[in-house]
């Protein structure tokens, strides 16, 4: 009876939406692919290497975008000096999801004065909350020219929709940056990735419970900790994306993998969402990620942040809770009587373990189409993307990957986040905190990525199959 009544609502919600003209939105403003590094790059997309460069009508170039143009042919010490001056006295507002953009700037101020003594700029960091960056934007974006010189944002979904598509943010692909990925400027399509992030499977370890596959975070009795879809709109992305061909494959793979006493448990969801995949017009694994996108939904503990989730999870009373959550969380865990990393397990790092390990993101950066200062946004986004300094405010800690090749490497000779686990004598003492790297979490950590052109093409048919399966689980939870 559940079933027929979640298929008669979306059927209602999108014949009421296409009516409405609603429907054409999705698939149509789908984001272009990134020809990223492997650090940075969705699943499905073409290497750099193979991307062939894009004509560009100059004719039709904004003025912004004209400088924009021009920046992509620069070093970074050229840039340097259009920035010194373009902004020497001036004041330099950002705003991101990110608050490290704080931390940033002043490295960044050093740098120009490194070539410039004299050169001198203040400057401000926004950080909205709430999924409030896009209305800020599109309210700043109202002015001739605008307060925020550029932005670092997430959520490649909305950015499309709401950002690139309306014309308030424009891509700068610094040239420095493409080298390093094997390519040039003009080659790349898609956005500008600063890094990527993951939440990865964690389960406290003080007590019996054994979480072996990714399934068992969704078996019965279990509520996970996750930060609410509500909350943080990435978190919907990352169930979008288990729709993919590939990711829907690896749960597949992975319940096949499950004891016959599991499988029996999982299989009627499994048989209840074979219909609604082919209504959804998913791949023939679609039913596989619908029923763990179900079972999920309707479990899991919903949070409004990362942080005290991590805090539950690493107590001694935390026994047998799990989470999804931003692996770089636990390093800021203290160590006391009762709190420990060694409390918990990282589910991908088990021996065994079968599945999905968590999910991956993108920090994107953008120059804002009004800048105030285009050049020395051009410039900033420039030494955060092609120097170790400049990566430094999220390269310091484990969990957060340079797009860029030759800054990875350079992060991890001077931090060894692949030993963060390791004292300064060489003796293991958090196992949880040795970081295997981007590399190891998108192939043997089976790390789902978010795809913004795949999360757009299906923001609307599977989008508002999880709100109706979100609201329904909401008034059984009301009953």
């Amino acid at each position: 009876m559940k079933k027929k009544v979640l298929s008669l609502l979306l059927a209602g919600c999108m014949i009421a939406a296409t009516l409405a003209g609603c429907g054409s939105g999705a698939a149509d403003t789908a984001a272009p692919s990134t020809d990223a590094p492997a650090a940075a790059q969705s699943e499905g997309t073409e290497s750099a290497e193979a991307a062939e460069p894009a004509a560009v009508d100059e004719a039709n170039l904004t003025e912004t975008q004209k400088i924009i143009k021009e920046a992509e042919g620069m070093t970074l010490e050229e840039l340097a000096q259009k920035a010194i001056e373009e902004s020497n006295g001036q004041t330099f507002y950002g705003v991101g999801n990110s608050s490290r953009g704080k931390t940033a700037l002043p490295l960044f101020i050093e740098y120009l004065q490194s070539i410039d003594p004299s050169y001198n700029m203040e400057f401000e960091w926004q950080q909205p909350k709430n999924n409030k960056i896009f209305e800020q934007l599109t309210a700043d974006s109202l002015k001739d020219t605008g307060t925020f010189a550029m932005t670092l944002i997430q959520d490649g979904n909305q950015i499309e929709s709401k950002m690139v598509q309306t014309g308030i943010l424009d891509t700068f692909i610094p040239k420095e940056w493409a080298e390093a990925n094997g390519t040039t400027p003009d080659a790349v399509t898609g956005f500008l990735p600063l890094q990527t992030l993951n939440k990865v499977f964690m389960y406290n370890n003080t007590g019996s419970a054994q979480y072996t596959n990714c399934w068992d975070f969704v078996g019965e009795g279990v509520h996970a900790l996750y930060m609410d879809i509500d909350s943080e709109i990435v978190g919907k992305n990352f169930l979008y994306m288990l729709t993919e061909d590939k990711y829907a494959a690896w749960l597949k793979e992975a319940y096949e993998a499950l004891d016959a006493d599991k499988q029996a448990y999982f299989q009627p969801t499994i048989n209840e969402m074979e219909s609604e995949a082919a209504d959804l017009g998913l791949g023939a694994d679609g039913k596989y990620a619908l029923a763990w996108i179900k079972l999920w939904v309707e479990s899991y503990n919903a949070q409004t942040d990362d942080g005290p989730i991590c805090n539950t999870l690493v107590t001694d009373s935390a026994t047998d809770q799990a989470g999804l959550l931003v692996y770089s969380k636990l390093r800021s865990v203290e160590e006391s009587a009762g709190v420990s990393v060694n409390n918990i397990n990282v589910a991908a790092y088990q021996d065994g373990y079968k599945g999905i390990g968590g999910y991956g993101y993108c920090h994107y950066l953008f120059v804002t189409e009004n800048s105030p200062l285009p050049w020395t946004a051009c410039a900033f986004i420039a030494y955060m993307t092609c120097t170790e300094d400049g990566f430094s405010a999220w390269g310091k800690d484990m969990g957060g990957y340079s797009a860029n090749p030759q800054v990875a490497t350079a992060i991890e000779t001077t931090y060894n986040h692949s030993k963060g686990g390791y004292d300064e004598s060489g003796n293991l003492v958090f196992d949880a905190k040795n970081d295997r790297g981007y590399d190891w979490w998108t192939t043997d950590g089976e790390l789902v990525l978010e795809d913004p052109e795949y999360c757009a093409s299906v923001s609307f048919t599977v989008g508002s199959w999880i709100e109706l399966l979100t609201k329904y689980s909401e008034g059984e939870a009301a009953e």
